[in-house]
């Protein structure tokens, strides 16, 4: 059986690839839809007819279920940072699938993104099992 700590990291780590692959499929929606009639900026409503727009949202809900349910499961000190993968799925994603280019400093910020990301999970701290209201009021009490 697996731990919660890994059961979170791993729904953690799916959340971001969700997320971060849902702005580019939104993306990819909005040009579409912009390339078909007025684009948003000027009042046009194209892309709710657009369906790569709306997988693109489905996408990211999915993605923030999962970010929710892993709280469930995991410390958010062990989740939170892994939300910031996210962005460099998006980046990379964006380099692939959007043809934008991704220059040394983008580079940089997405490595400095997974050596701080691996840092803070590495070194989590263990979280305190609560079972009962009097330990909390003892815990809440404390100095």
């Amino acid at each position: 059986m697996y731990s919660s700590n890994l059961i979170g990291f791993i729904l953690a780590l799916v959340s971001s690839a969700f997320i971060g692959s849902s702005f580019i499929i939104k993306k990819k929606g909005l040009r579409r839809a912009g390339a078909n009639g007025p684009s948003a900026s000027v009042g046009g409503y194209g892309y709710l007819l657009e369906p790569l727009w709306w997988i693109g949202m489905i996408t990211m809900v999915v993605g923030e279920v999962a970010n929710f349910v892993a709280y469930i499961y995991a410390p958010a000190v062990l989740v939170t940072p892994l939300g910031a993968l996210s962005i460099i799925v998006s980046a990379v994603l964006a380099h692939f699938l959007l043809n934008e280019k991704l220059q040394r400093m983008g580079m940089l910020g997405c490595l400095l993104c997974i050596v701080g990301s691996t840092i803070i999970v590495l070194h989590a701290p263990e979280e305190l099992s609560v079972d009962s209201v009097e330990e909390i009021w003892e815990l809440a009490t404390q100095p």
